[in-house]
């Protein structure tokens, strides 16, 4: 597969989009910031409940995620949809899980479908599902950031833990709106490291780095697959 450029779009606490080109960061430096506010909740929400599974459910090949747990999102937050049996955790993130200065904070077309392993599950879900809750509780960034500040200096979230990873293959997912809007991709997460260690963004590493979070001192490095979860392959465009 050829290699090609990747631009950056740190997500989250993970950063789990990635653009393509100099579409995104024309965009993040547009003053006039195409999603200002948070849009009705509906356009966040799936309404078909079967179609958000099997959504969430792409993001891991078949072996792994016909037996994990899936979450859809509901008023409130995150909901068990499925009970699985794997220690897998899969669901569909949305834009607010960006970077809290993205330009695409509140875009209601991103559909993160993500599915999290067992270490990644204890370690790295539950900031996912707390940012999530008080995003739908309607706090403001600033006090959403300061509350996660204070959560992590109290230790109620862990660090990482050892070998913690999530897929995000699926092809039906849409993560940005520059470039092809997707990345065929797996990303592990470790407590804050120098990328170097892993030699993340040397010109022949396929290693690149995400994202360093300085709140949940969380650093986050992506590969790119060569396939969809479904086992077709990735179009060089997609790359």
């Amino acid at each position: 597969m050829k290699r090609k450029t990747v631009k950056l779009i740190t997500f989250g606490f993970f950063a789990l989009a990635v653009a393509l080109g100099t579409a995104r960061h024309a965009q993040a430096q547009d003053a006039k910031a195409p999603y200002p506010s948070m849009a009705p909740l509906e356009q966040y929400l799936i309404p078909d409940r079967d179609a958000e599974i099997a959504l969430a459910r792409s993001a891991a090949p078949p072996s792994v995620s016909q037996d994990a747990t899936v979450m859809v999102l509901g008023r409130h937050g995150y909901e068990t949809a499925v009970e699985g049996k794997n220690g897998f955790v899969c669901l569909v993130e949305r834009a607010w899980m960006s970077d809290f200065q993205s330009a695409e904070f509140w875009n209601p077309k991103n559909r993160s479908a993500v599915c999290y392993n067992p270490a990644s599950t204890r370690s790295v879900l539950p900031l996912t599902t707390m940012r999530t809750e008080m995003v739908l509780a309607g706090i403001p960034k600033e006090q959403i950031i300061e509350k996660l500040k204070a959560a992590i200096a109290k230790k109620e979230f862990p660090p990482p833990e050892p070998g913690a990873m999530a897929y995000m293959m699926s092809k039906q997912a849409y993560l940005t709106d520059a470039g092809s809007h997707n990345l065929c991709h797996v990303m592990f997460m470790t407590p804050t490291t120098d990328p170097a260690n892993w030699g993340a963004g040397a010109s022949d590493s396929p290693i690149v780095l995400l994202g360093q979070d300085s709140i949940a001192a969380i650093t986050t490095f992506l590969i790119p697959v060569g396939q969809w979860s479904d086992g077709t392959p990735v179009d060089d465009h997609a790359h």
